[in-house]
């Protein structure tokens, strides 16, 4: 019976003792809410002293999840702020779908951790630029690799980012929510200019007095488009070459034509695009504005000039083919010549 009374006595003193703990072990989800608020996209920016806060200093296992992409704002480098921006859509679209649902919003928190955080950095391990990690309610090494994103779990967008969350935890990030490309007051104002101008537009139309009347605008176009299709820009840009690269025995000396088929520069494809636009403005001065000239001596020397820069510029079109493709053009010229 004494213990019966006692009981009331042990469950008072069991509260005591969790309230005490509860005080001791302040709401870290609670600082991260506040700090995700105060974030445009639900970013939350860690710095050395709160990677320790909400990571380093919280005994496993933790209420929350974090997942980080390490960023760098001195390296200004338009690739990695385009990266950041699409983990900014991943993180907001993740607020927007589960705005209702705090038991799950306040379970995942996007943050990221500048380079300026040097120990941030050195505590993740991180060696190259983009990177991310998951740090789960169990994670104790930050340092492990299996905490970190593969580079083929990301591929640049905001819906890799929410595909790799929904597989590596049990949370739905949802469709991805990004931004118009114009605001409603931008459309307004085109629509409102476009009302404005249309009889000024009409009236231009019907005299023949537009932009697309201008023989001059189809030449320099039929130019550029010819430019771009012999020269692999388009792909260049599709693809994010680079201009050039430095040669890796030695650093000060810049490398503009890349040996081997796999790999175009921009400045192969410009010297290329140059030499192809040169030998094709030729051939249209001459079958076009040399035959209109009457002195005939006047168009022999132009036309000898033609040929031979046009030989040269081709000659060195198949050189530079050679040289990187490893392959030899076969001439039916008599072998003396070669």
């Amino acid at each position: 019976m004494a213990d019966h009374k006692n009981l009331p006595h042990h469950f008072l003193l069991s509260l005591s003792l969790l309230s005490i703990l509860a005080v001791s072990q302040p709401d870290r989800t609670k600082d991260l809410v506040s700090l995700r608020s105060s974030s445009e996209s639900g970013v939350i920016r860690l710095k050395n002293d709160t990677v320790s806060k909400f990571i380093t200093s919280v005994p496993t296992p933790r209420p929350y999840s974090l997942i980080i992409f390490f960023n760098s704002i001195d390296l200004n480098s338009k690739t990695l702020q385009e990266l950041r921006a699409e983990f900014g859509f991943a993180s907001s679209s993740f607020l927007a779908n589960n705005n209702n649902r705090s038991d799950v919003a306040n379970k995942l928190f996007f943050c990221e951790i500048d380079s300026s955080d040097s120990e941030a950095f050195h505590l993740f391990a991180v060696q190259s630029l983009p990177a991310m990690c998951l740090v789960d309610p169990l994670m104790e090494n930050p340092q492990d690799q299996e905490v970190k994103i593969d580079e083929y779990d990301f591929d640049g967008t905001a819906e890799s980012v929410a595909e790799f969350v929904e597989r590596r935890t049990n949370f739905t990030v949802g469709p991805i929510n990004r931004p118009p490309l114009l605001s409603k007051p931008q459309i307004s104002v085109i629509a409102a200019l476009l009302v404005i101008s249309t009889p000024f537009l009409i009236r231009k139309v019907l005299k023949g007095e537009t932009f697309l009347h201008d023989t001059r605008v189809w030449l320099y176009g039929a130019v550029l488009v010819y430019f771009f299709s012999v020269s692999g820009i388009m792909h260049n840009i599709i693809k994010s070459v680079p201009m050039f690269f430095r040669d890796e025995e030695d650093s000060n000396k810049l490398v503009f034509f890349y040996e081997g088929p796999g790999y175009q520069l921009w400045g192969e494809g410009l010297s290329v695009g140059f030499l192809y636009n040169l030998v094709g403005l030729l051939l249209a001065y001459v079958t076009s504005a040399l035959v209109r000239v009457r002195n005939v001596n006047e168009q022999r020397v132009v036309m000898m000039l033609a040929m031979a820069i046009s030989l040269l510029a081709v000659k060195k079109v198949v050189y530079l083919d050679n040289w990187k493709t490893g392959y030899q053009i076969q001439t039916y010229w008599p072998s003396s010549w070669h």
